[in-house]
């Protein structure tokens, strides 16, 4: 089975490299973004500015292969990929959830955005607390270590040779 997709806009953010921007939204507060819609998706963003915070699903369009073990951001141990949030996977997919400030046509205005400038976005979704809220959480290994996220930046460990 082949799954294809197509972008329906482009983020825009102050970061242009991968080496030093903030490895998740906690990490970018106060940094302000754009996402620009396609012309043919915009009567899609009707009624999306009565939503404070969104999701904005994305490729992460710099990766390049994967590995099954990764030592991530907020540790020095390796762990499975699929327990971090490590940017090269089988399928390079992100999320991030923003916060949305204003939509003017077909450009929306977000904040806390930590995702590379001209990353391609897939999809958006709004955030809604009742459906994406969840109580009892367990982190597993980051635990301790997500409490660090404000702090921590990316470096050149997810560039594969």
């Amino acid at each position: 089975m082949k799954i294809k997709y197509q972008p329906i806009g482009v983020i825009h953010s102050p970061f242009t490299k991968l080496d030093g921007m903030p490895i998740q939204p906690a990490g970018a507060a106060g940094i302000i973004g754009s996402v620009e819609i396609f012309p043919e998706y915009a009567p899609g963003l009707d009624d999306l500015d009565g939503f404070s915070h969104i999701i904005l699903l994305y490729h992460f369009h710099l990766s390049s292969g994967f590995k099954l073990h990764v030592v991530p951001f907020m540790d020095n141990k390796k762990r499975g990929l699929f327990a971090t949030r490590a940017p090269n996977r089988p399928n390079p997919i992100g999320m991030s959830v923003v916060r949305l400030l204003k939509i003017e046509e077909r450009i929306i205005r977000v904040e806390n955005v930590d995702i590379l400038t001209g990353t391609p976005l897939l999809d958006i979704k709004p955030y809604v607390p009742e459906f994406d809220d969840q109580r009892n959480v367990r982190t597993g290994w980051l635990e301790h270590a997500g409490k660090t996220v404000p702090k921590q930046k990316s470096d050149k460990r997810f560039v594969l040779r």
